[in-house]
C-alpha cells in the first residue's frame, strides 16, 4: 500500500506528450494517515482488513466534533488521537458548536485538556475560536477529519471565504450528518496553507497497531504501562496490572479506558478465518 502515492505526496513525474503525466518515484515521506479499509457493506465473511492510505506529509491532524448535532462522540475522537499519535502527527482537537450548550461539554474540554491535548473551541453562528484555528493552520499542511455533521465544512468556509465547500444538514431521523465530501482532496487556501479535506466519517478503525502496542498511544496511560507485572500486559484482564489500577484509583477517566477496550477489540479483527 505505501507505493501508492496519496495526497500530500511529493513525487517525480514523467510528462507524456499528450500533457498527461507518470509519477515515477514517490518521496520519503515525513509521516502518512492511514486506516483500516471500511468493512463491505453486505459481505458475509471476515476477514484481513487492508490499508486504506489517507494523506501524507502532515503537519496537524485536525479533529472537530460537536456539542451537539450530531452529540459528541468520544470514542471515534479516541480512535482518531490512536491514527495521531502512532502516525507522529500533531493532534489538535476542535469542538465546534460550543453556542448550542456550553455547559454540557464543559466536562470533556477539562479531561482532555489535562490529558495535554489542545483544545479549541469555536461556534460559526458566534464566530467564536476563529483567530485562534486560523493561526493553527497557517503555514502548514492539515488534514481536517470529524464525522458528518459536525460542521467541519461550515469553519473551513468561513475561515477562508471563497472556499465554498458543499454544507451537508442534518437528518431529523438519525441526527446524524448527510455526507458531502466523497473524496479527499488537498486545497492551497492561502500562501504555504494547506487543508486537507475529508469525507464525514461515522466509524474508524487504526492499522496495524499490536494489541500490546495499543496503550503507548493513550498517552494518558504512558505513567502506568511500564509498572504492569507482564511487559507485554493488553490491561485488560492481566492480573497486576498497572493501567487498571489507575482506572480504579481515578488516575485515568473510565471512559478513555471505554475506549481503549473498545479499540482492542477491533485489533482482533485482523485474523483471517
Amino acid at each position: 500500500m505505501l507505493d501508492v502515492a496519496a495526497v500530500g505526496d511529493y513525487v517525480d513525474l514523467k510528462l507524456n506528450e499528450d500533457g498527461t503525466g507518470t509519477i515515477i518515484k514517490i518521496r520519503e515521506r515525513k509521516n502518512y494517515i492511514s486506516r483500516k479499509a471500511p468493512r463491505i457493506k453486505g459481505a458475509s465473511f471476515r476477514g484481513e482488513r487492508l490499508e486504506q492510505l489517507l494523506a501524507a506529509n502532515i503537519d496537524n491532524l485536525i479533529i472537530i466534533g460537536s456539542v451537539k448535532k450530531p452529540a459528541f462522540n468520544n470514542k471515534l475522537l479516541d480512535r482518531i488521537l490512536v491514527i495521531a499519535e502512532s502516525s507522529s502527527v500533531m493532534p489538535v482537537i476542535v469542538i465546534n458548536k460550543i453556542d448550542l450548550d456550553k455547559n454540557k461539554i464543559d466536562s470533556w474540554i477539562s479531561l482532555y485538556e489535562s490529558i495535554g491535548y489542545r483544545v479549541i473551541k469555536t461556534s460559526v453562528t458566534q464566530k467564536r475560536g476563529f483567530g485562534e484555528l486560523y493561526e493553527t493552520l497557517t503555514g502548514k499542511t492539515s488534514i481536517v477529519w470529524g464525522a458528518s455533521g459536525v460542521g467541519k465544512s461550515s469553519l473551513l468556509n468561513a475561515l477562508f471565504p471563497g472556499l465554498n465547500l458543499r454544507v451537508g444538514d442534518i437528518s431529523s431521523y438519525s441526527n446524524k450528518g448527510t455526507h458531502t465530501t466523497v473524496t479527499t482532496s488537498m486545497i492551497e487556501v492561502s500562501g504555504g496553507t494547506f487543508v486537507i479535506d475529508t469525507p464525514g466519517i461515522r466509524e474508524i478503525d487504526p492499522y496495524g497497531i499490536k494489541k500490546e502496542d495499543l496503550a503507548h498511544y493513550f498517552i494518558d496511560f504512558n505513567p502506568y504501562i511500564n509498572d504492569c507485572r507482564f511487559n507485554t500486559c493488553t490491561h485488560h484482564h492481566e492480573p497486576a496490572c498497572a493501567v487498571i489500577a489507575a482506572v480504579e484509583n481515578g488516575y485515568i477517566s473510565c471512559e478513555r479506558y471505554e475506549s481503549y477496550i473498545s479499540i482492542l477489540d477491533t485489533v482482533e479483527d485482523d485474523m483471517i478465518y
